[in-house]
């Protein structure tokens, strides 16, 4: 999809045609679409394609007529009625009369300018428009961070009363989630300090502190997710061992339970002996009340062999 935007009377307004100091914005773009842009715009058709790739690597690369600047972003994911979360490249590509931002999905972080609720946002201002897209990406990835903190709190709790596996599944999920996110944070950390010397781009005088507050939002998120990552690591190794003990003490159970079973089943056994001429030697076998006998004397030696091991230090 292709949508142009530019600021008219301070307002941002969609437009049809891309025309200078306009902002192109491709979301999930054919090839159609980019084959167009690529052809108006002079921007090399595999650039353009270039973070349409998932595994695009975060960058800046500085060609005749045009400067690219990829950065990972993050997104939300549907999967089994739950939101996932995950890191995919955004591409920002300045002309000399246009600012082109590609994307394999109709991203959230982009839609508070098309909306013109971004402060001091003007289509006109390239560098402050690209410095505004990165604080933006910076606090999305405070804002997410900060949920994934409150859904493995929640998963403490859950973990605390009954470990199942689905629980187990999504604690992975979301250290999973946080060693994605600090791998691309360090990416755009790259990218950021690429782009304090690159004179290609013409900061204007107020975007020095924007982009001390970008670089200061993205470090702050590096921090945060190698936080959370610790916590859920350490989460993770402590119910591992909970869930160890609790099969040690299964097992324990287990044990206690042969071993007292075992000792009926060995005394019947004795007495179930086939002997020659019915004279079996075993005592109490030429008594009516033998029988009954047996039982009770088997029933009280399983009874004190289970007092002995319930309270022997090697089944604590």
């Amino acid at each position: 999809m292709m949508r142009v935007f530019s600021t008219i009377n301070g307002q941002i307004e969609q437009i049809e045609k891309p025309e200078t100091g306009a902002w192109l914005c491709l979301s999930e773009p054919s090839d159609v679409e980019l084959a167009n842009v690529s052809q108006t715009t002079g921007v090399d058709l595999a650039d353009l394609r270039a973070p349409l790739d998932d595994e695009e690597r975060s960058r800046v690369d500085v060609e005749d007529g045009y400067t690219m600047v990829i950065v990972d972003i993050p997104t939300v994911e549907q999967r089994g009625g739950r939101d996932w979360y995950e890191t995919i490249p955004l591409s920002i590509i300045v002309t000399e009369g246009l600012i082109i931002t590609v994307c394999m999905q109709d991203t959230p972080v982009l839609h508070p300018f098309m909306e013109g609720t971004i402060r001091g946002f003007n289509t006109f201002m390239k560098s402050r428009f690209i410095l505004q897209i990165l604080y933006r990406n910076a606090t999305t990835y405070l804002r997410y961070l900060r949920i994934i903190d409150r859904e493995s709190d929640k998963l403490e709790l859950k973990l605390r009363h009954s470990m199942q596996n689905r629980e187990i599944v999504m604690l992975l999920e979301l250290s999973k989630t946080l060693v994605y996110f600090a791998t691309s944070l360090k990416s755009n950390e790259i990218v950021l300090e690429k782009l304090t010397s690159l004179d290609r781009i013409r900061q204007y005088p107020d975007d020095e502190d924007l982009l001390g507050d970008v670089i200061t939002e993205n470090k702050q998120a590096i921090e945060m997710a190698n936080i959370y990552s610790g916590v859920l690591a350490n989460m993770t190794d402590a119910f591992a061992s909970i869930v160890s003990n609790n099969v040690s003490n299964v097992m324990r159970i287990f044990t206690i339970i042969s071993i007292t079973l075992s000792i009926p089943t060995l005394i019947f056994s004795m007495y179930g002996m086939n002997f020659q001429n019915g004279m079996s030697g075993m005592p109490l076998t030429d008594k009516p009340w033998g029988f009954v006998a047996i039982i009770i004397i088997s029933m009280l030696i399983s009874i004190l062999v289970t007092w002995f091991l319930t309270r022997s230090k090697l089944f604590k």
